[in-house]
């Protein structure tokens, strides 16, 4: 059974095919991006294959889809004879809102639903509505799955996920914390609870996605009961282009000194802001460290405030769980960057982890306990799959399966 897993932005597609017969083999994965411009671009790759690229325009995600499903049955590069070997078809959804406590199949109320939230995710959920419309008109007799960003948070309790701002607000416009990045934060905590052979349901993870955006999360006992990302994915940590935390009085002041718009506003916080906003080289975690070792100090010190917000976040979230047993990094920087990981870890000693350079500085974007044996608390690394937990999602729904990854 193939299935097909689309991540649809707002001017961009990533997919992969996989086929689910075959222990979760990946057919193929690509990237089109630059939708709406004359350089639309596509990236295709099928392992073990050179890797395709082609530039024309794409106006619309319909195109774009119907561009990439030609990519996948061409006799050259493609991986499928025709569109009816796709059984199903997975979407990366970002905001659930309430709703949306699992993965469903879709269907006319789901997507007003989805539409709904779109208020509260106004760069993500209009594009991931699009992807689900095009398949419709493309492949209307093929099932589609939701997977949201948010539901696997959808487990905290209210005393973490409300905001201390009148209950009127959530009651009539549902203020409250929603967290994202769930499908990585359970695909890393279950797959490395069965690397490290212990129970998922009688352990406490600390779960640091690190990349352009990040997050952590407080999982009790197989449930996510704190994350990092609130009400939008701008709070929390540092991160590429995004603040992170930061006091509400600053942008109420910043607003009326520069007399700043909602739009003004709004892309100071998420666009010019985190990594990029103190070096003012990147927002690029290689390109910072670059420039930090050839001795530019704002470099230097964006590293240091990366570093030192995700230790705090670990130091709280160990508090609020009564204790942790094991820390995972994933994502981009947390799987690739040593330097980073070193930053996070050392000095945390008293809480007993007894973090080991050596092993830190083996590999990169594999598997990898970073600490000594006998340390009190794990800390390792785990890749993230985010396409995998989806099409594994669609299968089981489709199917009334329970496969696990």
């Amino acid at each position: 059974m193939k299935i097909l897993v689309l991540n649809c932005g707002s001017s961009s597609i990533k997919y992969q095919l996989i086929d689910m017969s075959k222990e979760y083999e990946l057919l193929a994965k690509g990237l089109l991006d630059r939708i709406g411009l004359e350089s639309s671009l596509l990236t295709h790759q099928v392992p073990g294959k050179d890797k395709y690229q082609t530039t024309q325009f794409v106006p619309d995600h319909q195109v774009g889809i119907n561009l990439i499903l030609r990519t996948l049955k061409d006799p050259e590069i493609g991986v499928i004879q025709d569109e009816s070997e796709i059984a199903a078809v997975g979407h990366r959804v970002a905001h659930g809102g309430e709703n949306f406590k699992t993965s469903v199949k879709i269907t006319a109320n789901v997507k007003k639903d989805i539409e709904k939230c779109i208020e509260m995710a106004p760069l993500h959920n209009p594009a991931n509505l699009k992807g689900i419309l095009s398949i419709e008109a493309i492949l209307p007799h093929v099932p589609q799955v939701a997977v949201f960003d948010t539901s696997f948070h959808q487990t905290m309790p209210p005393y973490s996920y409300l905001y201390p701002v009148p209950y009127e607000l959530y009651e009539k416009y549902k203020v409250r914390r929603y967290g994202f990045h769930g499908t990585s934060h359970k695909f890393v905590s279950q797959k490395a609870c069965r690397y490290l052979g212990r129970d998922f349901y009688n352990i406490n993870i600390i779960t640091c996605h690190l990349g352009n955006g990040s997050s952590v999360a407080a999982i009790k006992k197989g449930q996510s009961i704190d994350t990092s990302m609130g009400f939008t994915p701008v709070e929390g940590l540092m991160m590429g282009t995004r603040s992170g935390d930061v006091d509400l009085g600053v942008l109420l002041y910043l607003a009326e000194k520069d007399n700043l718009s909602m739009k003004d506003t709004n892309n100071l916080f998420n666009k010019k802001s985190g990594v990029l906003g103190i070096s003012g080289i990147s927002y690029d975690m290689r390109d910072v460290e670059t420039a930090a070792e050839k001795g530019n100090v704002r470099c230097r010190l964006a590293l240091d405030m990366f570093a030192y917000r995700v230790k705090k976040y670990i130091g709280a979230y160990a508090a609020a769980m009564g204790g942790v047993d094991l820390i995972i990094f994933t994502g981009g920087i947390g799987e690739n960057d040593i330097e980073t990981r070193r930053k996070i870890l050392e000095g945390l000693e008293f809480m007993g982890i007894d973090y080991d350079n050596e092993r830190n500085s083996l590999l990169k974007g594999k598997e990898l306990i970073v600490t000594r044996p006998g340390s009190k608390i794990l800390a390792m690394v785990m890749p993230t799959n985010e396409e995998l937990v989806i099409a594994i999602d669609t299968y089981n729904i489709v199917t009334d399966s329970d496969l696990k990854f």
